[in-house]
């Protein structure tokens, strides 16, 4: 998949754990999991915003656009 999630970079970066981001945010730590691991199908823009202010970051320090993950796939 061609979206990249940068979650674990963005944690480290604030030093900040997974669990103290669950309970900041309001979402379980299956579905961050989930999230993190890039094996999310969709993600809600109020997720996306609560994740945003509480990491102090844009949407764009979250997520990145790979365009060559998408042709390693498309030639398997």
């Amino acid at each position: 998949m061609p979206i990249r999630v940068t979650l674990d970079r963005m944690l480290l970066e604030r030093r900040m754990s997974l669990t103290e981001l669950c309970d900041r945010v309001g979402i379980t730590m299956a579905n961050l999991s989930i999230l993190k691991t890039g094996k999310a199908k969709a993600v809600r823009f109020s997720t996306l915003e609560a994740l945003c202010r509480e990491l102090g970051c844009q949407p764009g320090d979250l997520l990145s656009f790979d365009d060559e993950d998408d042709d390693a796939d498309a030639a398997e």
